[in-house]
């Protein structure tokens, strides 16, 4: 048999192959090795394969910002923390910015005339813009011939001093390292009140420094335990009710740990690392647990072994935890001898979890609970079709919907009501494609899912992508959206379309600088300010077409 003729060849990839900023250089990298926060970093303390050097080179960038340039807005998601180099920053704290200040949609309700008044006052041609008028949020374009937008800013800084309480925060303040590190909304937004210049650091670099220096690892996990998991454990039951002395004594114990990929959609839309057997490993089945985990962000999957493979149990995400009973159980039991976990954990994507140490479970928690349900033996009356619908939800990510638009195939007759409902209320487009993946009779059609982790909404560079304060709904501001296609790249279940828009008369709108048509970002934004909620699942003669999560279907 002759050989195989060896292929092309390809370099594997790096660590640092796409900088964060591809003209950071060598003279700037040593200007912030002066700086006062980073000059007291033990750069020996660093492996040589991730040096200190490298780490501000490839993970991070410098910013200047003008007055009223907005930094960060609550309810934001973004992957980088800041550090303050010099100038000042607002932090608004009461009340907070108002939506259309910050460059969102405004969630007005429309009345039962103005949603009847649609059926003769949509346009005839699709994706019309007749609505220009001025967004209170301005626009900041870059400095070179692109005309590229690189953010969004206040028009009136003294107006919003005037009515806003704030915060400020000044040279070698860090800010944003929980929200980069959790994966969860921004608390609050922040702007700049003059000149001002920042270093962002991006969540991996951002990482490594919190894992290689003791006084990063110690600031970060300081205000970690103050803010966010106090926070997380006054919302979990077990731990409700408890003084404050004792959740003290009980945050000052906790681990933090993370597993898995924070770009896990990059590898899930380009089908790597599918799979059970590829999903990084948190716990073991049959290992003996020394603390409970509680999962801060992101999805982990629960499996148990069956035959030569393996059997999904459930998948947690934010607010669940993990190794409760088996802890009980070896509290309870000290003598029995089988107190090792009944099932194995794994990470779906990316996993920010908080472990609580089996100690502080039987001296605070334990005395005072009643033994915790089994959770094994549920899964085991489960039906054969019940497991195949989860093990299709785990393995196509689509447990992270909030809203996915499920039809039921055998009651769906094809008459494409919901499609012409949905064009009807948007203006002539559908927001949604009849079709997706399917299992059995259940099909998920392309529509957006309004995510748990939205990671179209990170990079948006004017915020016009958000999730709205009521609902929860993911929804995209025309008026801010410049088409830059971040978010449609980002979305790894491709529901967001970049679409060319038009005038009254149907003629394509050019962008007056470059002559280009200009593109907006479009998607399910499950009929905001209709009545009556989405119009797809209203105009379904059959109710074969649903909105759901996961975690609440039940076939």
């Amino acid at each position: 048999m002759s050989a195989i003729p060896a292929g092309p060849t390809i370099a594997r990839p790096q660590r640092w192959d796409s900088p964060f900023d591809s003209e950071m250089t060598d003279e700037m990298v040593e200007g912030l090795l002066e700086v006062k926060e980073i000059a007291g970093i033990q750069a020996d303390k660093f492996p040589a394969r991730i040096p200190l050097e490298g780490i501000l080179k490839n993970d991070t960038r410098i910013i200047k910002y003008e007055s009223g340039d907005i930094i960060v807005r609550q309810g934001d998601y973004g992957n980088s923390a800041f550090l303050v180099l010099d100038g000042d920053l607002r932090v608004v704290v009461s009340p907070g910015l108002p939506e259309d200040i910050i460059g969102r949609s405004d969630e007005t309700q429309r009345t039962f005339f103005n949603s009847l008044s649609q059926l003769w006052t949509n346009s005839w041609f699709p994706e019309v813009r007749d609505d220009f008028s001025a967004s209170k949020t301005g626009l900041r374009h870059s400095e070179d011939k692109t005309d590229a937008v690189r953010g969004v800013f206040l028009q009136d800084v003294p107006a919003v001093l005037d009515q806003h309480k704030t915060v400020v925060l000044s040279e070698g303040a860090l800010f944003g390292e929980l929200a980069a590190l959790g994966r969860v909304p921004r608390t609050a937004s922040i702007f700049a009140e003059g000149e001002a210049t920042l270093l962002e650091i991006r969540w991996q670099g951002l990482r490594e420094l919190r894992n290689y220096d003791e006084g990063w690892r110690r600031i970060i996990n300081q205000r970690y335990r103050e803010t966010a998991l106090r926070t997380h454990l006054n919302e979990t039951p077990m731990f409700k009710g408890l003084s404050d002395e004792v959740m003290k004594k009980i945050a000052d114990q906790c681990l933090f740990e993370t597993y898995g990929s924070f770009e896990w959609h990059t590898s899930f839309k380009q089908a790597r690392n599918r799979g059970i057997d590829k999903e990084p490993i948190i716990a073991r089945e049959r290992e003996y647990p020394d603390g409970l985990l509680l999962i801060r962000a992101g999805f982990a999957r629960e499996s148990i072994k069956h035959g030569n493979s393996r059997r999904t149990v459930t998948y947690l995400g934010a607010g669940d935890h993990y190794g409760l009973e088996e802890l009980y159980a070896a509290w309870k039991n000290p003598d029995d001898a089988d107190g090792a976990l009944k099932s194995s954990l794994t990470s779906l994507g990316y996993v920010d979890a908080i472990r609580v140490p089996a100690t502080v479970l039987e001296e605070f928690i334990f005395p005072n609970m009643s033994p915790p349900e089994s959770r094994i033996e549920k899964v085991r009356s489960r039906s054969i079709d019940q497991d195949s619908l989860l093990e299709w939800a785990v393995e196509e990510r689509f447990i992270n919907a909030r809203k996915a638009m499920v039809i039921d195939m055998d009651k769906c007759v094809r008459c494409d009501d919901c499609v012409r409902a949905c064009a009807s209320t948007h203006g002539g487009n559908p927001r949604f494609r009849r079709h997706g993946k399917t299992h059995d009779h259940w099909m998920v059609a392309n529509a957006c899912m309004h995510c748990v982790d939205p990671v179209c909404m990170i990079g948006c560079p004017t915020g016009a992508i958000h999730r709205s304060l009521s609902g929860g709904r993911v929804i995209i501001n025309d008026k801010t959206c410049i088409g830059c296609g971040t978010c449609a790249n980002s979305c790894p279940y491709n529901n967001i379309s970049m679409v060319n828009i038009a005038d009254s008369d149907g003629t394509r709108i050019v962008d007056e600088a470059t002559h280009k048509p200009i593109m907006k970002a479009t998607k399910c934004d499950l009929c905001t300010g209709q009545l009556g909620g989405p119009a797809c699942v209203r105009a379904c003669p059959n109710g074969a077409l649903k909105r759901v999560s996961f975690n609440e279907f039940d076939a």
